[in-house]
Parts: C-alpha cells; sequence; structure tokens
C-alpha cells in the first residue's frame, strides 16, 4: 500500500473493481464482501475490438513464414485464431507456442491441439519467457497483440536481435461508462493503464476528492500519477501479491479493525 496521509483513511463501504464480475461463488472478492459487509461491483472499463481482414492486410504479414507464436493474452488467441479463419489459414504442426501463464496456455487448448515439445509456458509475467527466447533465439516470432500493450516483450526481441513480427489483431478502447456519472465509490481499482485511460475518455472532469484509487501493477501505477491522481493502493505487495489482499490491509486500516 502507497503511503497516505490520515485523512485519506476513510471507512470503505463501496469498490467497484474495473474488470468483469468473477464466475463462481469462491471469488475472493466475494469473501471480501461478506466479511467486510462492502458493496463491491464489477464493470469491465475497456472493450476490444477486432482488427477487420482489410485493415489486418495492410500490414503485410505472413503468419505462416514465422516459426512461433507469443500469446499473452485470451484476447490475442481469439483474435489471432480469427484472422487465421478468415485467411484460410491452418496452423502447421511445427509451429512453436510461448504462452505467459498456464491459464493462457490452457485457453490455447481451445483452438489448437497441444504439444509439449511445442509449447513454453510462464508463470505470469512477459519476462518469465526470456529464457525461452534465449534458448530458441533462432526462432521467426510472431507477437499478436493489441494497438496498446506493453513494450516489454518487442524491447527485449530487439535488443537481443531476435526475428521478430509484431502483428495488431485488436483495438482496446474505452467502454462507455456514462451510466456511471452520477455513481460514487470510496475505492476505484484499476489492472492496466488503459482502464485509468478510460477514466479519463468517459470523465474528462474527474475530480478524485475522497475516492480512493488502487492500482495492480507498476504501469497501472505509474497511469494514475501521470494523471496527478492519488495513489492508495498499490498492488502487489510482498505481504498481499493480490488486489483483494492489498484492498484488505487497506480497509483493515481505514475501518479501524
Amino acid at each position: 500500500m502507497s503511503a497516505v496521509s490520515k485523512d485519506r483513511l476513510r471507512p470503505v463501504k463501496s469498490i467497484l473493481v474495473s474488470q468483469p464480475k468473477p464466475a463462481g461463488e469462491n471469488s475472493p472478492y466475494v469473501q471480501l464482501a461478506e466479511k467486510y459487509n462492502l458493496k463491491i461491483d464489477f464493470r469491465q472499463f475497456i472493450k476490444v475490438e477486432p482488427v477487420p481482414p482489410k485493415e489486418f492486410r495492410k500490414q503485410k504479414i505472413d503468419i505462416l513464414k514465422h516459426t512461433a507464436v507469443i500469446f499473452t493474452s485470451r484476447n490475442a488467441i481469439d483474435h489471432f485464431f480469427a484472422i487465421c479463419k478468415d485467411f484460410k489459414i491452418e496452423m502447421p504442426a511445427e509451429m512453436k507456442y510461448f504462452c505467459i501463464s498456464d491459464q493462457t496456455a490452457h485457453y490455447l487448448q481451445k483452438y489448437i491441439v497441444i504439444r509439449k515439445r511445442k509449447l513454453f509456458v510462464g508463470q505470469k509475467t512477459a519476462e518469465d519467457l526470456f529464457d525461452y527466447f534465449k534458448k530458441h533465439k533462432s526462432e521467426k516470432y510472431l507477437f499478436p497483440c493489441s494497438d496498446i500493450r506493453k513494450d516489454v516483450i518487442p524491447d527485449y526481441m530487439e535488443k537481443n536481435g531476435i526475428a521478430f513480427t509484431e502483428a495488431i489483431i485488436y483495438h482496446t478502447l474505452a467502454a462507455d461508462l456514462s451510466d456511471l456519472a452520477d455513481v460514487k465509490y470510496d475505492i476505484l481499482a484499476f489492472f492496466s493503464p488503459s482502464g485509468i485511460k478510460s477514466l479519463k475518455v468517459n470523465f474528462p472532469d474527474f475530480v478524485q476528492g475522497k475516492t480512493r484509487i488502487a492500482a495492480f501493477g507498476p504501469t497501472t501505477a505509474k497511469a494514475v500519477r501521470d494523471l496527478d491522481l492519488i495513489l492508495d493502493i498499490e498492488a502487489p505487495l510482498p505481504n498481499a501479491p493480490s488486489m483483494t489482499g492489498a484492498l484488505e490491509l487497506y480497509i483493515k486500516k481505514a475501518n479501524n479493525l
């Protein structure tokens, strides 16, 4: 949690999480709400739209000239295989796949039969894949991504002279949040710079006031500060690796528990 002044440690009764509502009753957010008698709502602050085939064609990318594909999200997987379907492209059996996490790798099975010797999986972050890239330096990598993405993978590839093509396959846009104009929450929880951007797009005259802001990850935290907003809760923390953990630490202090 960021160091905050005592005057911002007001009791918390409501939280808006800028993500879709998690499935099931075992969500840590459900447990948090029940434990501290909170109102926790969920709302996706961003939306994604596929790049039309005509727009993708302008990028002049030959997918089958690559020997490996890097996936960092489910959105990337869905939109990549949609492009393949549009262009009647079948992925060869020898293609290698580098996935940012187990969840992403598992989702890939929706589209292809996984062959372990062709699959390389990180723990959670892009940096987890760097050792794999180094060991497989001769591959020709394709990186399907959004028009808004982190620089971590492109910077690494360029720095290490690894053949690499970035393919913009979907756009990340601000969702329409106009119905929230008169709704107030004690805490707004963000997970990406795109979510912060959406707040600004939807509410250009947004005044933070007593609203606390929580951010997950350094790039999200930076986006908050870049807008001269106060970052009250920062995750992950050594003793709270999740957003719900960081929120709970803050709530205990703010609600005098």
